[in-house]
């Protein structure tokens, strides 16, 4: 499976076994995706940075991934701790109204 194919199948993924990320106003990106080291790197912004629990739901989406996708030896998740829930938090993200921006993240 190509790069880009592993990483749209990671995030259809992750819409469908985590609903409740974009239930609550949350979003999610594979921010980077190294298939030589089997790497991904999903971020969380949006309401996920004021979450509570967003440590349970950073476990349970690597620990799943590690069992759905063969290709995957190491996962990292990031959520920021800005607060912020615009473009530059998550860029194409799901979840909320928010667009998508060619903007470098500089908070990670």
């Amino acid at each position: 499976m190509s790069k880009n194919n592993l990483k749209t199948e990671i995030e259809k993924w992750i819409t469908k076994q985590m609903p409740i990320i974009q239930m609550h106003g949350g979003t999610s990106i594979v921010r980077e995706l190294d298939l030589d080291k089997g790497l991904v790197i999903i971020e969380l912004g949006g309401t996920c940075s004021d979450c509570g629990i967003s440590n349970i739901t950073s476990s349970n989406i690597q620990r799943e991934l590690y069992y759905e996708f063969e290709q995957i030896k190491e996962v990292q998740i990031k959520v920021p701790s800005t607060g912020n829930s615009n473009m530059s938090t998550v860029e194409g993200g799901r979840g909320g109204n928010i667009p998508k921006s060619n903007e470098p993240a500089e908070h990670l």
